[in-house]
Order: C-alpha cells, then sequence, then structure tokens
C-alpha cells in the first residue's frame, strides 16, 4: 500500500467516523411522528399553549403536514366524551400521547397502557397511581407535573398586597377534585397570619357560576381566587372572570390566560413554557428513550401577571411593590 491509498483510507475512516453520529440520530429518529393531542376543555382555549408545542416540535426536526401527523382531540367541558376520546384512541396506532389534567389522564391510561403518555400539568400523579416516583415514573407515563399546591399560599399572599380589602375571599374550587381539598387546607393554613378571611365556593360543570359568586357576596365575599384546575376552573374561566367583572369584584387565577380575558391577577407556570418541555419528551421518547426512563418533572418559576386595565376599571391602585415584580403587564 502505497502513501496515496493510506492517506485516502485514513480520509474515509475520519469521515465515516463523522458521519455515524449523524446516521445514528437519523435511524433513531422515525420518518413519522403520529402524536393524540388530548384536552378536556375547547380547541380554542387551548390554541395559545398548544402551539408553542407545534412550534418547539419544528424547532426539533417534526413539520405537521411532512413528518409529523397530530391527532387532535377536545372533550369541550364533556367528562363522557373523555372516555368516547379513548376508545377512539385505542384504535390508533400512535407514538405518543399528550393530557392534560389528572381525570382525563387517568381514563386515556386505562385503555393506552402500551402508548407512552406524556403529562403537560397533571396535579399529583403519584397520588393518582399515574407513576410510581418522580425520578422513576415506571409505565408507560412520564412528562410535566404541577407544583400548584406549593404556591397556593403565595397566590393569596399576592392577592391580599394588591388588594388590601380582597377579604373575605371567595374561594372557587372543584368538589370533584381531590386536590383541591388539599389546596383549601393550605390557604387556611395561609390565611391565619395574613388575619384573612375565607368563603369556599364550590363549582361544578352542571353548575350556575352567577349563582355561585352571588351566593359568595351574600357571605361577604369582595374578592375571588380561582383555584388551579383544568376540568372546571379552566374550562369555566372566562364565564367566571366575567361574572366577577360584573360584580366588580378583583379576581385571581393560577393562569395568565384569565388575566388576558380580564382578570385581575394571575400567578402560576408559564404553560407555553410547559407544552415547550412537553416536546422535549415527545422527542426522546421518537429518538428511542422509554418513558420509564424519562423522570417527570415540576416547574421551577413561576409568573406573576397582573391587568392594568381591569384595575383601572375596578378603580383599583396596584402597589409599585407588585408592579415591580410582575413578570407580565397587561395594559
Amino acid at each position: 500500500m502505497n502513501r496515496r491509498q493510506s492517506t485516502l483510507i485514513r480520509l474515509a475512516l475520519v469521515i465515516a467516523c463523522g458521519l455515524l453520529p449523524c446516521l445514528a440520530a437519523a435511524q433513531a429518529q422515525p420518518q413519522k411522528l403520529r402524536i393524540a393531542l388530548i384536552g378536556f376543555s375547547t380547541a380554542e382555549l387551548r390554541e395559545p399553549y398548544e402551539q408553542k408545542f407545534v412550534e418547539e416540535l419544528r424547532e426539533r426536526g417534526y413539520v405537521e403536514g411532512k413528518n409529523l401527523e397530530l391527532v387532535r382531540r377536545y372533550a369541550d367541558g364533556q367528562p363522557a366524551r373523555v372516555r368516547q376520546i379513548a376508545s377512539e384512541l385505542a384504535g390508533l396506532k400512535l407514538d405518543a400521547v399528550v393530557t392534560t389534567c389528572t381525570p382525563t389522564t387517568a381514563v386515556i391510561h386505562k385503555s393506552a397502557e402500551a402508548t407512552p403518555l406524556v403529562m403537560a400539568g397533571v396535579s399529583d400523579p403519584v397520588g393518582a397511581g399515574l407513576i410510581a416516583s418522580y425520578a422513576r415514573p415506571g409505565g408507560n407515563v412520564t412528562g410535566m407535573a404541577t407544583q400548584f399546591e406549593d404556591i397556593v399560599g403565595k397566590m393569596l399572599e399576592l392577592l391580599l398586597e394588591a388588594v388590601p380589602n380582597a377579604s373575605p375571599v371567595a374561594v372557587l374550587f372543584n368538589a370533584r377534585n381531590r386536590i383541591h381539598q388539599r389546596f383549601l387546607k393550605e390557604l387556611a393554613s395561609a390565611a391565619k397570619p395574613l388575619q384573612a378571611n375565607l368563603v369556599p365556593v364550590p363549582i361544578g360543570l352542571e353548575g350556575d357560576v352567577d349563582a355561585a359568586i352571588d351566593a359568595a357576596v351574600r357571605k361577604g365575599a369582595r374578592s375571588v381566587l380561582a383555584l388551579p384546575d383544568d376540568t372546571v376552573v379552566g374550562h369555566l374561566r372566562r364565564e367566571i372572570v366575567r361574572a366577577a367583572d360584573k360584580r366588580r369584584l378583583p379576581s385571581f387565577f393560577g393562569y395568565r390566560e384569565a388575566v388576558d380575558d380580564g382578570a385581575l391577577m394571575s400567578y402560576g407556570e408559564n404553560r407555553g413554557r410547559t407544552y415547550q418541555r412537553v416536546a422535549y419528551y415527545v422527542d426522546k421518547l421518537a429518538r428511542g428513550t422509554r418513558p420509564e426512563e424519562l423522570p417527570v418533572e415540576q416547574p421551577t418559576r413561576f409568573e406573576l401577571t397582573v391587568n392594568k386595565k381591569t384595575a383601572d376599571a375596578l378603580k383599583l391602585k396596584v402597589p409599585q411593590s407588585i408592579l415591580l415584580r410582575a413578570d407580565h403587564i397587561v395594559e
């Protein structure tokens, strides 16, 4: 073998070694990804943060209409529809299912035991029996869990700081959401040192939001704190905002979207960022990682949003201390 042949062989080996990681990645990434997006509420209410999911997948090389097919299903606030969706999905060949809220995820989980499920903000997945632990989820479920139980006291504190005469506070909760019972206990503990009175107000999909808030007003409520919940509070958020505004009650939510709808304030995770992280999970699954190998994450950053326009309409002067800490101000 002469020197030229030896050089060419070495060059070929270098090129081949450089191409191996690319070839491995190409083999790990499926030619076409089929993902189901499941939501309890409506497509309109979910569109802003689901769009973040689609954009993040595009950044990772998955383009809808090319190598990505999204199967979108929405229950439109009807629990029975969730069971129908679960049956539909059981007959489809899917690479993963993206779900939100604990009840919906639990129903889908029962009928899709072989399909990876990626949570997009589920409360207490361990207590719900969806995963074994956050670090080692086991089974076919992974993704993002919420952390609202740790911040509901802070939500009350911020509301009282922004609106000094907010007490008594009407606390809207979903009576069928077992996590809300824990939220109420956390709020009761937080209310004592703040010398705040709470008026728990159960609401449901079949109930009358106006009647519920009127009942709270009769008990002296001067503000509304809606506990984070995808099935009831999330689905009815616009009705809650309208009912509170009509009675000139400042309202506080766990989701920024409610502030865009006219609520006074919110404090909680950025759901758009949560869905971007969900895209990371989907990408890892598509490249061959098993769900049980992906630890479940929780948000580490929470954002404060204030609607200045709503404050002006309610003739409220939001303290500068709140405005300086706000991540977003809606003018």
